[in-house]
């Protein structure tokens, strides 16, 4: 049974879903859904970055990492990379 991990995530007033996404190799892969906070901004599925992690945590700390980049990227402050 595939165990899948999914919290919400706020980050500078946009609201996200990050989960961890067990694949059939019995890793985990990184899944982030923008919900809203910027008006102009659709809901959307940002897109894959990265190969699957070992652990589920490891996978959720990417994908809110991942979102904060999204976020920076958006709004021009110039610290969307780690």
């Amino acid at each position: 049974m595939a165990e899948n991990l999914t919290q919400p995530f706020t980050y500078r007033g946009c609201e996200f879903t990050c989960s961890a996404i067990q694949t059939e190799g019995g890793t985990f892969q990184p899944r982030v859904i923008y919900r809203g906070g910027m008006a102009v901004v659709q809901q959307a599925e940002l897109p894959h970055d990265s190969d699957p992690y070992g652990s589920a945590a490891e996978a959720l700390r990417h994908a809110e990492q991942q979102a904060v980049r999204w976020v920076h990227d958006r709004t021009g402050d110039g610290q969307g990379r780690f």
